[in-house]
């Protein structure tokens, strides 16, 4: 058990310590980019919330195109912070394009968490009737009209008997019902009602 805590306790660590510095460098590249004061702030939580809900969707299941999607885009912002940060990128001359890039960004992740958030995975139908039955409420009803059973005149009836005996004699097994419909040669529900009768 000690083990096991030692280990999540690492890796938590290691969470915390990615999560600040991958924070900052979204923070310092907003800031380079002309976005000051709360609104440096804001990038880095729009970047790891829509990431955070890109990973909620790939977990649930369903809808993973969407998931992928914007889980990519999300994980792409932050990569590219995290390098241009790195030294590569002179902070205090950023080039016009990066600019245009950190100013259409709440676009983007407002396009992004609104779709993860607003297409709900479509239920399957076995589990949406499940849930209002579990939920205590009537099941639906049926709505596929029942027809009455069809008559079956008493020569046909007695027809069927002498066959379903011989079969039993031949094969030592009472004659299923489709069986008994391919020797009559009669529809599924006029042989349901024969077999029923014998």
């Amino acid at each position: 058990m000690r083990a096991y805590l030692a280990r999540v306790d690492a890796v938590l660590v290691q969470a915390v310590i990615a999560a600040a510095l991958s924070f900052a460098h979204l923070h310092d590249l907003a800031s380079a980019a002309g976005q000051a004061g709360w609104k440096a702030w804001a990038y880095p939580v729009s970047v790891d919330l829509l990431l955070v809900a890109a990973w909620k969707r790939l977990r649930s299941g369903s809808s993973k195109a969407a998931g992928w999607c914007w889980f990519i885009v999300a994980l792409a912002a932050s990569l590219g912070a995290n390098v241009a940060t790195a030294g590569l990128l002179d902070l205090a001359d950023v080039p016009d394009w990066l600019r245009i890039l950190v100013a259409g960004w709440p676009a983007v992740a407002f396009l992004g968490g609104t779709l993860l958030a607003h297409t709900a995975p479509t239920p399957e139908p076995a589990s949406v009737a499940a849930e209002p039955e579990a939920a205590g409420a009537p099941a639906a009803p049926d709505l596929e009209p029942k027809l009455p059973a069809p008559h079956v005149p008493a020569a046909l009836v007695a027809h069927a008997r002498k066959l379903a005996d011989e079969h039993r004699a031949r094969t030592g097994s009472p004659m299923d019902t489709p069986t008994l419909r391919a020797r009559l040669g009669v529809p599924a529900p006029l042989a349901d009602a024969i077999a029923a009768h014998l």
